[in-house]
């Protein structure tokens, strides 16, 4: 059935188990989202490939249904295949496209087809009474595996320890699948490391095949040892009017070599990013970072030193990527505090 420019199934198509991500739309030419029956009629969401680049949540749920080929379902699940285009081209997104990461309800985005889209995933899942939410991601530098949740509550965070130690609490940017359907159920984001990674995949599936056995999620807090838990405080861009690069000497900012591997690591006042050719140097910020309230507070983290980008205050950045054009899609970076309970 197809609606609101997405179909839907209450099965998976032949092939669907061995298929590469740039092989998808062979099968499935538009986003398509299928329903299984199980035990357990509350469904659990998964949602795979709104990056169409990050190919770890195809693997696991691959990895699922071949488990569970000709058995039934310790419980309902409602798996949705999103920017299936851009996964035959191996990119987060097209050009000509949005972020299917960023169209869901709560988003700043003006309507069009794509939000529309999202928004009828969502109905469509409230109507089935959603148990859990789990959004598979990949990301293009240097991290480890994390969870990330849009509320801190004891059941999301219990879901998240599931997953491993490290979570990260964030309300932005709006639009994003965990943040919408946070208000339904406990929902997650997974971040399984670089795509192509045997061990993203398989970590993923593990996470899920445990969602699908739970009768119920705990509602008494995650022990305090079981988790490492940071707040997102700002999100870094580069100045679109910036020209940036890892390895142009003349471009306006030259970002430091092996960038992403600062990733997850607590950074002192002075630790250099760039150099900054900009003809406005001494004083010329070439990135914004927006806190959860869209304010520019780049003047509070960084600054300027003999034409060297470099961090004011302490910080942890994540999601520092060399890929010039998903930090051009993107972002440079997230800032992260280490937050207490």
């Amino acid at each position: 059935m197809m609606s609101h420019g997405f179909a839907q199934l209450d099965h998976w198509p032949e092939g669907l188990l061995d298929v590469r991500a740039d092989e998808l739309h062979r099968l499935i030419s538009e986003p398509t989202l299928i329903h299984l029956t199980g035990r357990e009629p509350q469904p659990l969401f998964v949602s795979v490939l709104l990056h169409g680049n990050e190919t770890s949540g195809l693997g696991a749920v691959q990895a699922l249904l071949r488990k569970y080929a000709g058995k039934l379902l310790p419980r309902s699940v409602s798996i949705f295949f999103g920017n299936v285009l851009a996964a035959r081209e191996g990119l987060r997104r097209l050009d000509d496209q949005p972020d299917f990461n960023r169209i869901w309800p709560g988003t700043e985005r003006s309507a069009g087809a794509e939000t529309r889209m999202a928004q009828a995933v969502y109905d469509e899942m409230r109507k089935r009474g959603v148990f859990a939410s789990v959004d598979v991601h990949n990301n293009t530098g240097l991290n480890p595996h994390y969870a990330c949740v849009h509320r801190l509550d004891n059941r999301s965070l219990k879901l998240a320890a599931m997953f491993g130690r490290l979570v990260i609490y964030s309300t932005s940017p709006r639009g994003t699948q965990t943040g919408a359907f946070a208000g339904l159920c406990p929902a997650l984001t997974l971040e399984c490391g670089k795509p192509g990674q045997a061990y993203g995949a398989e970590h993923a599936f593990q996470f899920i095949d445990s969602c699908l056995h739970l009768p119920a999620i705990a509602e008494h807090p995650p022990a305090q040892h079981d988790l490492d838990l940071f707040h997102t405080v700002a999100q870094v861009v580069v100045r679109e009017e910036v020209g940036f690069s890892y390895g142009d000497t003349t471009a306006d900012l030259l970002l430091c070599e092996r960038l992403d591997h600062l990733n997850f690591t607590e950074l002192r006042p002075g630790t250099i990013l760039g150099y900054v050719n900009h003809t406005d140097s001494k004083s010329f910020l070439p990135v914004v970072a927006r806190d959860e309230k869209g304010r520019d507070v780049a003047s509070e983290y960084f600054g300027i030193d003999d034409r060297r980008l470099v961090l004011k205050k302490p910080t942890m950045p994540a999601m520092l990527t060399l890929d010039e054009r998903v930090i051009r899609q993107d972002c440079l970076c997230y800032l992260m505090e280490r937050l207490t309970r």
